[in-house]
């Protein structure tokens, strides 16, 4: 076995291990911070402007959040577990200052423990930080910091209404690597009027960073953006998709060739304990609580008071004044929430495990080996692999993972 493949299993291993280690289910937070200093034309995330707020203040959203976290204390009461990992995503975490960040931190801590090697993460823009902001957060027991670089040719970064230049990105890093952080530097391909070239540009410029951690998403245009409102009127056009499977086999193989592996569709770590463990919880449907205004949360079939409950998935109101209303008047910001079925279970297994380098057991799609072979003779997926009992993307199934998971569920 190759000495990266040996890695990666050994890594496997011991998140298996510590998936069950004292019989009970990893636990990660994620916290939703919903504010950002201007909403980008393409984003349809749950986040807010300040001319979006309606009166809701950053200081009303950390009391509101952490009233939230008292409540899932309650909530969660005989189930003794500490977390493994907490991530606070956006909008942009760091519009609160260290402060209430660390705040938010000690009120998981608080709530449930934080064990010895928690994975603490937030994201931020380049211009959101300072390099004592960076200590403080690395102090206060955050260990990871991931910066919504997007692009490194300016042009791309004024399509996608981005505030900061190339020269914040290398400074942030400097500064978050000075802290003991690890980095992580998320891009965007498939902007309108990006090159290939472009493209190559920014992948360089990641390289020339040495991040720990690399993410690459294609740009969706969603209908509701102002981005979406521009294509209809004809004022941008959307990138090609075959351009856009050209942008990922060339991140691929920069990415590659300077070191890092994939070990999901979107996302490259230059070793196995760099990958993000927040998000490999999700992909293999591990337990998370959401914390903030719009979070989901999921809870795998668990024991309550020593009664079984069924897997359990729920999501909070939106707005950030609705949520802190609610959690004022003592009330849960519940927005809905649905139980799963074994089957639903299931086929959420296949859909997320499937975009992971591990792939997912043949066994998780009995009835469909007809799907399977001709996934296999249409070099999606490995063959190899499938006849050693696991169903595994071929990059080009990567390019088509959605075409593949429809075909299997």
């Amino acid at each position: 076995m190759p000495p990266s493949e040996a890695a990666e299993s050994a890594q496997t291993r011991h998140d298996g291990v510590m998936a069950n280690s004292a019989g009970m289910r990893d636990l990660g937070v994620y916290i939703h911070v919903p504010f950002c200093a201007v909403r980008c034309g393409y984003c349809d995330f749950n986040t807010y402007a300040p001319g979006e707020v309606e009166g809701a203040t950053r200081e009303g959203y950390v009391e509101a959040a952490l009233q939230e976290l008292a409540l899932a204390r309650g909530t969660m009461r005989g189930d003794a577990r500490s977390v493994r990992t907490v991530f606070f995503g956006g909008g942009t975490p760091t519009m609160l200052d260290s402060a209430a960040l660390i705040a938010l931190l000690d009120g998981v801590r608080g709530t449930w423990g934080l064990s010895a090697d928690a994975e603490v993460t937030t994201e931020a823009n380049p211009d959101s930080v300072t390099r004592e902001s960076l200590h403080a957060l690395a102090r206060a027991g955050f260990t990871r910091v991931s910066f919504g670089m997007q692009s490194a040719v300016p042009h791309v970064l004024a399509t996608l209404d981005r505030t900061h230049n190339p020269a914040n990105v290398e400074r942030a890093v400097t500064w978050a690597r000075d802290a003991g952080l690890k980095v992580s530097l998320d891009l965007i391909y498939g902007t309108p009027g990006e090159s290939l070239a472009d493209w190559r540009a920014s992948l360089e410029a990641v390289i020339a960073l040495e991040p720990d951690h690399v993410s690459a998403y294609a740009l969706v245009i969603e209908p509701g953006t102002r981005m979406g409102a521009q294509l209809r009127r004809g004022e941008v056009a959307a990138t090609d998709p075959d351009v856009q499977a050209d942008m990922y086999e060339l991140a691929d193989t920069l990415l590659t060739q300077a070191g890092y592996s994939w070990y999901e569709v979107s996302n490259w770590a230059r070793e196995p304990g760099d990958r993000c463990r927040h998000n490999l919880a999700y992909w293999r449907s591990q337990d998370w609580w959401g914390i903030g205004p719009g979070a989901h949360s999921y809870l795998g079939p668990h024991v309550v008071d020593g009664e079984e409950v069924a897997a359990r998935r729920w999501w909070n109101v939106k707005h950030p004044r609705a949520y802190a209303a609610r959690l004022a008047a003592g009330e849960s910001p519940e927005a809905d929430g649905e139980e799963l079925s074994a089957e639903d279970l299931r086929l959420e297994e296949v859909m997320l495990r499937l975009r992971l380098r591990d792939g997912v057991p043949v066994e998780s799609v009995e009835g469909r080996a007809e799907a399977v072979s001709r996934l296999i003779a249409d070099e999606l997926v490995d063959g190899a692999a499938a006849l050693r009992g696991t169903l595994r993307l071929t990059r080009r199934g990567r390019l088509l993972a959605d075409l593949v998971v429809r075909s299997l569920t």
